[in-house]
C-alpha cells in the first residue's frame, strides 16, 4: 500500500533538517511541462529508496531561471513518510557544460579526416615539385655526366608526364574532398546548440524527509521557469468554390514553442495554456485624482521647492493619458494508386470558463537552445463568407476577405496566419483576439477578377469675389467596380471624406453622393462604406465628393489622422 504525502511548501527553509540527517542524491527527470505565453510549469519525477530515519534528499542541477517561490513537492511511498523543509540553493554550474555529444563526435571525425587529407595534399605537393624538378634537370647530371640515348628521351618524357598527371589528379581529388569537408563542418557548427555559459549557476533542491522504515518513494516536483513561451500560429487553406460549390476554409491552430531554460525537455508530456502567469491577479485600485490651481509658493511650502518645480513641469507637459495609472497588464491518383493527404496529430482541448489548455498527444522533446518546435492543436472546416473589399482612394485593387463566426471553445489568440487560396500561398495575415461566438475576418489576397477604377469627376476651386472672405473647393470622384467572376460576389467599397478639426474650415458632403450603406465605419470619422452584391459581369458606380470652405487669408493642409 502506498501512502500519499504532500508538501506544499514554498522553496524556502521552513524548518531545519534533523541533526545527523544523511544526504542522498536523487536522480530525477522531467515528466510533463505546461507552457504559458510567459513561462512554463515543469513537473519533475524522482524515484528513491529511503532508509529508516531522517534523510536530506538532494535534487541537483535545476535551472537558474527556476522561481523558488513556485516550487511545490509531493510524494507517495509504500510506508510512513514525512516531509519537512524544502530549500533551494544557488550553486555554481559545470565548468564544461554538456553539449550534444553525437554532434560533437561527428564534427571531430570530420575535422580528423580533413587533417589527414591536408597532410596528404602536402605530400602530393612535394611529390609534384620533385617530378617537375626531375623533368627540368640536365640529363647529363641525371646520368652521371654520360650522354643520354635520344631513343630514351620519349620514355623519360612519358614517365614525367604520366607522373604529373597522376599527382595533379590526386591533388584535385584531395582538395575537392577537403573543401567538401569544410562545408560539412561549417553546417554542423551552425547547427550546434547554444552551450550554457561555463559556470552558469544552477539550483539544487534539498528536501528533508523522515521515513518510518526502509521504503520506496516517488517524489513530484512542480516549479515555474521563465525564458519559455508559446506563440499561436495558424494555417488557413481557403477553397473559393465555384458557382456550383460553396467556399470552405480549413483552419489549423498551431503552437510554436521555444525555451532557453537551461534544461532540455526530453520525452515529456506537453501542454500549452492561455493563462498568463506574470499578469496581475486583481484589477488595480483606483485612487482619488485631484486637480487644483498651481500655486508654486503653497506647493513648495508643503512639499519642498524641488518637488513643486518637478511636478509642475510634469503637469504642463504630460498628456492626459499619462496622468492615469497604467493598467496591469485533394486526393490525387497516380497509376491507379490512391494517395491520401497526411493529417496532423491534434492536441486535446480542455476549455474552462476562464482559460483553455491543449494537451499535445504523445511525448515530445524541446531543446534548451531556443529552437522553435511547432505542434498542431486543432483543425476545423468552416463555411465562410467571401467579401471583396476595395479602398480605391489608397489602392485600386480588390482584396478577398474571409469572414466567419469563431465557434471553437477556445478563443483565437493574436497570432500570424499563413494563408493559402486554392492551393496557392498568397501571404501572411494576422488574427486579433477573437472570442468564441465573435466574427473573425482574414485577408486572402488580391482578387484580379474584380475590376476597380477611380476617376476624378470634378476638382473645382472657387476664388472669392472682391468683397468675399471665403474660398471653396469641390472634389468629386467616381468609383466603378465590375465583377468578372462566373458567380455572384459581395463587395464592400470603403472611402473617406475630410474631417475638420477647426471651426474655420467646413466640410460638406455633395448632394449627388451615392448613399452609403455604413456612414461611419468602426468609429472612424469621415470613413464610409458601400456594400452590395454583384452578379457576374455586373458593374456598380459610386459617386463620392465633398466641398471645402475656409478663410481666404488662410491655407489648409490635409493629412491622415494620427492614432
Amino acid at each position: 500500500m502506498r501512502i500519499a504525502t504532500a508538501a506544499l511548501f514554498a522553496a524556502t527553509a521552513v524548518a531545519a533538517a534533523p541533526v545527523g540527517a544523511a544526504d542522498l542524491d536523487a536522480a530525477s527527470h522531467i515528466d510533463a511541462v505546461t507552457v504559458y505565453p510567459d513561462g512554463a510549469m515543469v513537473t519533475r519525477l524522482a524515484e528513491v529508496t529511503l532508509p529508516q530515519g531522517a534523510t536530506t534528499l538532494l535534487i541537483k542541477g535545476l535551472p537558474a531561471v527556476l522561481d523558488p517561490a513556485s516550487l511545490r513537492v509531493e510524494a507517495t511511498a509504500d510506508g510512513t513518510l514525512a516531509i519537512g523543509a524544502v530549500e533551494t540553493r544557488m550553486v555554481p554550474g559545470d565548468a564544461k557544460p554538456a553539449v550534444d555529444a553525437g554532434l560533437e563526435a561527428r564534427i571531430a571525425a570530420l575535422r580528423d579526416e580533413s587533417d589527414k587529407i591536408a597532410a596528404r595534399i602536402d605530400a602530393l605537393e612535394a611529390k609534384r615539385n620533385s617530378v617537375i624538378h626531375y623533368g627540368e634537370a640536365d640529363p647529363g647530371k641525371l646520368s652521371g655526366g654520360k650522354s643520354v640515348d635520344p631513343s630514351l628521351w620519349k620514355s623519360a618524357w612519358d614517365a614525367v608526364g604520366d607522373a604529373l598527371l597522376q599527382v595533379n589528379e590526386d591533388l584535385r581529388v584531395g582538395r575537392a574532398r577537403k573543401a567538401e569537408l569544410a562545408g560539412e563542418i561549417a553546417v554542423l557548427e551552425r547547427a550546434r546548440p547554444l552551450a550554457p555559459r561555463p559556470g552558469a549557476p544552477k539550483h539544487d533542491v534539498a528536501i528533508a524527509v523522515e521515513a518510518g522504515g526502509t521504503l520506496k518513494a516517488s517524489l513530484t516536483l512542480v516549479y515555474r521557469v521563465s525564458q519559455a513561451a508559446w506563440t499561436p500560429r495558424y494555417d488557413a487553406k481557403l477553397d473559393t468554390g465555384t458557382k456550383d460549390r460553396k467556399p470552405s476554409l480549413e483552419l489549423t491552430r498551431r503552437a510554436e514553442i521555444s525555451q532557453r531554460t537551461g534544461e532540455d525537455w526530453q520525452d515529456a508530456k506537453l501542454a500549452v495554456s492561455t493563462v498568463r502567469t506574470l499578469g496581475g491577479t486583481a484589477a488595480p485600485e483606483v485612487t482619488t485624482l485631484i486637480v487644483s490651481i498651481n500655486d508654486p509658493n503653497l506647493y513648495g511650502a508643503l512639499y519642498g521647492k524641488g518637488a513643486a518645480e518637478r511636478d509642475a513641469t510634469v503637469l504642463r507637459k504630460a498628456p492626459a493619458s499619462a496622468m492615469a495609472p497604467a493598467p496591469v497588464g485533394a486526393p490525387a491518383s497516380v497509376a491507379a494508386e490512391t494517395r491520401e493527404e497526411a493529417k496532423p496529430v491534434l492536441a486535446s482541448l480542455d476549455a474552462g470558463a476562464f482559460q483553455a489548455s491543449f494537451a499535445v498527444l504523445g511525448r515530445v522533446s524541446v531543446p534548451r537552445d531556443g529552437s522553435a518546435k511547432t505542434f498542431a492543436l486543432s483543425s476545423a472546416t468552416i463555411a465562410p463568407d467571401l467579401i471583396a473589399r476595395v479602398a480605391p482612394a489608397l489602392d485600386q485593387t480588390a482584396y478577398l476577405d474571409v469572414a466567419f463566426v469563431q465557434n471553437e471553445e477556445a478563443p483565437l489568440l493574436p497570432g500570424e496566419v499563413t494563408v493559402q487560396r486554392d492551393g496557392i500561398f498568397v501571404g501572411k495575415g494576422h488574427f486579433p483576439l477573437v472570442a468564441p461566438g465573435d466574427k473573425a475576418t482574414l485577408g486572402a489576397g488580391s482578387d484580379d477578377r474584380i475590376r476597380v477604377s477611380r476617376a476624378p469627376l470634378r476638382q473645382q476651386d472657387n476664388e472669392p469675389s472682391w468683397i468675399g472672405t471665403t474660398r471653396s473647393q469641390v472634389t468629386e470622384f467616381k468609383t466603378s467596380v465590375k465583377n468578372l467572376h462566373d458567380a455572384p460576389i459581395r463587395v464592400t467599397v470603403t472611402d473617406r471624406i475630410p474631417v475638420s478639426d477647426s471651426n474655420q474650415v467646413t466640410v460638406e458632403a455633395l448632394a449627388a453622393n451615392t448613399p452609403a450603406t455604413e456612414k461611419v465605419v468602426a468609429d472612424k470619422r469621415g470613413v464610409s462604406a458601400w456594400s452590395f452584391d454583384l452578379a457576374p459581369s455586373q458593374q456598380k458606380d459610386i459617386r463620392f465628393g465633398w466641398r471645402l470652405k475656409w478663410p481666404v487669408d488662410r491655407d489648409i493642409l490635409m493629412h491622415p489622422e494620427v492614432k
